[in-house]
């Protein structure tokens, strides 16, 4: 999506990107930062900082809750955020757009208040064998609470959902899976399955913490009823997140939090509740994080569709060409190195590799790649069933974004390479 301030250019300019990015001129044990810990927080650019830094400036007042001009201020300033949500994900109302603290507190929500309205016993719900633990615990719980019980979609070598044994049965009724496998990068099938899912009359749920980013999501196009994503993995400040949700299904699912802003009338006998989005936002938000939330999807919208197509591929975001140029060196020039072996092998994935290396403990490796500069992620990624899956008890993990480079790349490899000597 582009809009009229975006900068004006014939190709990818990732300098010109780098330099949004204060961070960047980072040092880290004398060597300049190489940040390919990506998915599990992106950096912020210069204008999400102000943004965020400017409401505790200018206005700091709470929301919908005063007359006074600064309160009017942030109220203004968090719906226009909400809006600027709805329309980057096409969602049909702004009320539709549920701000949480996160992925995993959008999760909850949906896993406690989806229980409480179509769990009983003896129900199904499904999900994948890939899912993060903020998509596996919280439906364990609505589980445990009604009496259900938790299938999984098996695994494929490769990385992918093996779509020959979902296992839809007559009991199941949500299916909640990941549009984006923040281990293995595998971008899934989610509008087919989905679709699968509303034949079935089965309520749909998309965990979108690693798809924001990278991918267009579009949540009518998607048909899911409910979508979650953090802002903190798409450019935005830590401690905010979205819910979205189907119109229809918000009206009817019950409230998970009580307490101020989510009510309409309060009397010691009866609670009446606010109408959406405020029933399911109760207590002061985090105002200047929404705001900042706002103002990173704004950059990316300004600075992703604004370059030119670095990729002949149709349909992918100047972003994403380049991070799939990134992911497809890395993945070349790892290849090299004696025993290593990459975990997620799919056709269709984002800028994320896993993998393991011979004789190599991937924590030893992330300390020595560390004293180079270079900033991973190691350890099982929230994702311990997929690790058991896959028969490893953890990988090493670069994510890539739009700032990063092929020269970043390149020194990662040749830091690779230097610390296995090392460790073997």
């Amino acid at each position: 999506m582009k809009t009229k301030d975006a900068p004006v250019t014939k190709a990818y300019d990732v300098e010109r990107i780098r330099a949004q990015f204060p961070i960047l001129r980072e040092l880290v044990h004398g060597k300049p930062l190489v940040y390919f810990d990506n998915a599990a927080t992106s950096q912020k650019p210069r204008r999400v900082i102000k943004a965020e830094s400017a409401y505790y400036a200018t206005i700091n007042a709470n929301v919908h809750r005063g007359v006074h001009t600064l309160s009017t201020k942030a109220t203004e300033a968090q719906e226009a955020a909400r809006e600027i949500v709805r329309r980057h994900i096409n969602a049909q109302h702004a009320h539709e757009v549920i701000f949480t603290g996160g992925t995993t507190a959008s999760l909850n929500l949906a896993s406690f208040s989806l229980g409480q309205l179509v769990l009983k016993p003896g129900d199904e719900v499904l999900i994948s064998g890939m899912e993060h633990h903020s998509n596996i615990v919280p439906w364990q719980l609505a589980c445990e609470r009604h009496g259900a019980k938790l299938k999984v979609i098996p695994i494929t070598e490769s990385g992918e959902w093996d779509l020959t044994q979902v296992p839809f049965s007559d009991e199941t009724r949500v299916l909640a899976v990941s549009h984006v496998s923040n281990m293995l990068g595998t971008i899934n099938p989610v509008k087919e399955l989905i679709a699968e899912a509303k034949k079935r009359g089965i309520i749909t749920a998309v965990d979108g913490a690693q798809a924001i980013a990278h991918l267009n999501v579009d949540v009518q196009d998607l048909g899911c009823d409910l979508y979650a994503f953090s802002g903190h993995k798409a450019y935005g400040p830590t401690g905010t997140g979205v819910l979205y949700g189907r119109e229809e299904l918000l009206e009817r699912m019950p409230p998970w939090q009580g307490g101020g802003e989510m009510i309409d009338t309060v009397t010691f006998e009866k609670t009446t509740y606010a109408k959406l989005p405020f029933k399911f936002e109760a207590g002061t938000p985090n105002i200047a994080g929404i705001i900042g939330l706002g103002e990173a999807i704004r950059w990316m919208e300004d600075y992703d569709f604004a370059f030119a197509k670095a990729s002949a591929e149709q349909g992918k975001s100047a972003f994403a060409a380049h991070e799939h140029m990134l992911l497809e060196r890395a993945t070349k020039e790892l290849l090299t190195i004696d025993g290593l072996r990459i975990i997620g092998t799919a056709k269709e994935k984002v800028g994320v590799i896993s993998f393991v290396i011979e004789g190599v403990h991937h924590y030893d490796l992330g300390t020595l790649l560390d004293q180079q500069g270079i900033a991973v992620r190691t350890g099982h990624h929230c994702t311990q069933p997929l690790m058991e899956r896959f028969g490893v008890s953890g990988t090493t993990r670069a994510s890539f974004t739009c700032f990063n480079t092929t020269e970043e790349v390149d020194t990662m490899v040749t830091a690779t390479q230097k610390a296995v000597k090392m460790l073997r």
